[in-house]
């Protein structure tokens, strides 16, 4: 069954808090996005992980360069997960990696524009596990901002190599159906959770689509 990721890119701790104690009942992994990150540093993942110490916490910080120092600061936080751009220093991959598996903690990399395939297989023969993809750049870029049938080729390919494959962008409830049949690790959403004026019915709605989409996983 695919998890519920709540990623939370506010400018304050506050602002960040008050929908997730509303939305964490239903939420699997909660994102410290990157602007909270920028804004509050790791204080934001302390508070968020000792508040809710049983969930997974991802700081979502894109490791692109210094990739030791900054996973370590993240990981000594509290924090699960980090994040790393498909666009880092090569060597980054490899070291935030390591950081992880000592602390029996894990890493995303989240692709963006210019990953190539070759990179792909070179990250899963480090022994990278997690894998974030979005919608159609050129398909977004013409205006189309629905998810496409290359696109869930693309997660079925990416899990046929063994990866844990979430998406993001946008995702809304009812973009959930879609994604029936497709191997989806965790669906990452925003705004549609903590911009609704209920955000506890928006997690609840989410939780029930993913349960309807692929309740027979």
């Amino acid at each position: 069954m695919p998890k519920l990721q709540l990623a939370l890119d506010m400018f304050d701790l506050p602002s960040a808090l008050a929908p997730l104690q509303k939305a964490a009942e239903h939420i699997d992994i909660i994102e410290c996005g990157t602007i909270l990150c920028l804004s509050e540093g790791m204080h934001a993942v302390r508070a968020i992980k000792s508040l809710f110490p049983d969930k997974t916490v991802l700081a979502d910080v894109r490791i692109a360069e210094a990739g030791s120092i900054i996973s370590k600061m993240c990981f000594d936080a509290g924090a699960d997960w980090v994040s790393v751009v498909s666009g880092a220093a090569p060597a980054s991959f490899e070291v935030v990696l390591k950081e992880a598996q000592a602390r029996d903690r894990d890493m995303q990399i989240e692709l963006s524009d210019g990953w190539t395939w070759t990179m792909v297989e070179r990250w899963r023969e480090l022994g990278v596990e997690q894998i974030i993809t979005k919608r159609s750049r050129d398909g977004e870029a013409a205006g189309n901002l629905s998810w496409q049938e290359g696109d869930l080729e693309t997660i079925r390919r990416l899990h046929d190599m063994g990866y844990k494959v979430s998406v993001a962008g946008g995702v809304k409830e009812a973009d959930v159906p879609r994604f029936a049949g497709t191997p989806v690790y965790a669906f990452i959403v925003g705004r549609a959770i903590y911009g609704a004026d209920d955000v506890m019915a928006a997690a609840q709605g989410f939780k029930r689509a993913i349960s309807q989409t692929f309740g027979d996983v």
